[in-house]
Protein backbone atom coordinates (compact mmCIF):
# COMPACT_ATOMS: atom_id res chain seq x y z
CA UNK A 1 0.00 0.00 0.00
CA UNK A 2 1.29 3.47 -0.86
CA UNK A 3 -1.09 5.83 0.97
CA UNK A 4 -4.70 6.66 1.86
CA UNK A 5 -6.29 9.74 0.26
CA UNK A 6 -9.71 11.31 0.94
CA UNK A 7 -11.93 11.15 -2.17
CA UNK A 8 -14.75 13.66 -2.71
CA UNK A 9 -17.36 12.92 -5.39
CA UNK A 10 -19.41 15.77 -6.81
CA UNK A 11 -22.13 15.76 -9.44
CA UNK A 12 -21.14 18.52 -11.87
CA UNK A 13 -19.78 21.04 -9.34
CA UNK A 14 -16.23 19.79 -8.76
CA UNK A 15 -14.52 22.78 -10.37
CA UNK A 16 -16.57 25.23 -8.30
CA UNK A 17 -15.76 23.32 -5.10
CA UNK A 18 -12.05 23.13 -5.96
CA UNK A 19 -11.89 26.89 -6.51
CA UNK A 20 -13.69 27.62 -3.23
CA UNK A 21 -11.41 25.35 -1.20
CA UNK A 22 -8.20 26.65 -2.78
CA UNK A 23 -9.26 30.29 -2.32
CA UNK A 24 -10.42 29.77 1.28
CA UNK A 25 -8.01 27.38 2.99
CA UNK A 26 -4.42 28.63 3.32
CA UNK A 27 -1.69 26.57 1.61
CA UNK A 28 -4.15 24.97 -0.82
CA UNK A 29 -3.71 24.40 -4.54
CA UNK A 30 -4.88 22.33 -7.49
CA UNK A 31 -2.15 19.82 -8.24
CA UNK A 32 -3.54 17.92 -11.21
CA UNK A 33 -6.70 17.95 -13.36
CA UNK A 34 -8.03 15.48 -15.90
CA UNK A 35 -10.99 16.71 -17.98
CA UNK A 36 -13.70 14.79 -19.81
CA UNK A 37 -12.87 14.36 -23.48
CA UNK A 38 -15.03 13.84 -26.56
CA UNK A 39 -17.33 10.83 -26.29
CA UNK A 40 -16.85 10.36 -22.56
CA UNK A 41 -19.75 10.25 -20.09
CA UNK A 42 -19.24 13.76 -18.67
CA UNK A 43 -19.59 17.08 -20.51
CA UNK A 44 -16.50 17.65 -22.62
CA UNK A 45 -13.97 19.95 -20.98
CA UNK A 46 -15.36 19.67 -17.45
CA UNK A 47 -13.32 18.28 -14.57
CA UNK A 48 -13.35 14.50 -14.48
CA UNK A 49 -10.76 13.80 -11.79
CA UNK A 50 -8.46 16.14 -9.88
CA UNK A 51 -5.95 16.10 -7.10
CA UNK A 52 -5.80 19.01 -4.65
CA UNK A 53 -3.73 19.95 -1.69
CA UNK A 54 -6.12 21.40 0.90
CA UNK A 55 -3.99 22.91 3.63
CA UNK A 56 -1.34 20.30 2.87
CA UNK A 57 -3.74 17.32 2.74
CA UNK A 58 -3.89 15.50 -0.60
CA UNK A 59 -7.53 15.09 -1.69
CA UNK A 60 -8.92 13.45 -4.81
CA UNK A 61 -11.95 15.08 -6.44
CA UNK A 62 -14.22 13.30 -8.92
CA UNK A 63 -17.00 14.86 -10.96
CA UNK A 64 -19.53 12.06 -11.48
CA UNK A 65 -21.69 12.28 -14.60
CA UNK A 66 -24.12 9.86 -12.92
CA UNK A 67 -26.68 11.01 -10.32
CA UNK A 68 -26.45 9.01 -7.11
CA UNK A 69 -28.99 8.47 -4.33
CA UNK A 70 -26.44 9.63 -1.75
CA UNK A 71 -24.28 12.64 -1.01
CA UNK A 72 -21.84 13.72 1.69
CA UNK A 73 -22.51 13.09 5.38
CA UNK A 74 -21.26 15.06 8.41
CA UNK A 75 -19.97 11.83 9.95
CA UNK A 76 -16.90 12.39 7.74
CA UNK A 77 -15.53 15.92 7.81
CA UNK A 78 -12.43 17.95 7.05
CA UNK A 79 -10.91 19.35 10.26
CA UNK A 80 -9.06 22.67 10.04
CA UNK A 81 -6.91 24.09 12.85
CA UNK A 82 -6.69 27.88 12.48
CA UNK A 83 -3.91 30.06 13.83
CA UNK A 84 -6.09 33.08 14.66
CA UNK A 85 -9.69 34.00 15.35
CA UNK A 86 -9.66 36.24 12.26
CA UNK A 87 -8.60 33.29 10.10
CA UNK A 88 -11.30 31.07 11.65
CA UNK A 89 -13.98 33.72 11.07
CA UNK A 90 -12.92 34.25 7.43
CA UNK A 91 -12.91 30.52 6.67
CA UNK A 92 -16.23 29.89 8.44
CA UNK A 93 -17.98 32.85 6.77
CA UNK A 94 -16.78 31.76 3.33
CA UNK A 95 -17.54 28.05 3.65
CA UNK A 96 -20.96 28.39 5.31
CA UNK A 97 -22.31 30.68 2.56
CA UNK A 98 -25.29 28.80 1.02
CA UNK A 99 -24.55 25.92 3.40
CA UNK A 100 -25.47 25.60 7.06
CA UNK A 101 -24.15 25.25 10.58
CA UNK A 102 -24.17 22.04 12.56
CA UNK A 103 -22.51 23.97 15.41
CA UNK A 104 -22.17 27.75 14.96
CA UNK A 105 -18.90 29.43 16.05
CA UNK A 106 -18.68 29.41 19.84
CA UNK A 107 -16.73 28.26 22.89
CA UNK A 108 -17.83 24.66 23.42
CA UNK A 109 -15.47 23.88 26.30
CA UNK A 110 -13.23 21.57 24.29
CA UNK A 111 -12.16 24.60 22.22
CA UNK A 112 -12.27 28.34 22.84
CA UNK A 113 -13.60 28.86 19.29
CA UNK A 114 -15.04 26.09 17.12
CA UNK A 115 -17.56 25.74 14.29
CA UNK A 116 -18.92 22.74 12.41
CA UNK A 117 -20.66 23.36 9.11
CA UNK A 118 -21.73 21.92 5.81
CA UNK A 119 -20.68 23.94 2.77
CA UNK A 120 -22.93 24.53 -0.25
CA UNK A 121 -21.79 21.22 -1.76
CA UNK A 122 -22.65 19.24 1.38
CA UNK A 123 -19.03 18.70 2.47
CA UNK A 124 -18.69 18.87 6.25
CA UNK A 125 -15.99 21.02 7.87
CA UNK A 126 -14.91 21.36 11.51
CA UNK A 127 -13.07 24.66 11.98
CA UNK A 128 -11.10 25.05 15.21
CA UNK A 129 -8.98 27.77 16.80
CA UNK A 130 -5.87 25.80 17.76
Amino acid sequence: MRKVTPFLMFEGRAEEAMALYCETIPDSSILEVTRYGPGEDGPEGTVKLARLSIGGLDVMVFNSPVHHAFTFTPSVSLYVDCSSEEELNRIVETLVKDGGFLMPPDNYGFSCRFAWLNDRFGVSWQINLA
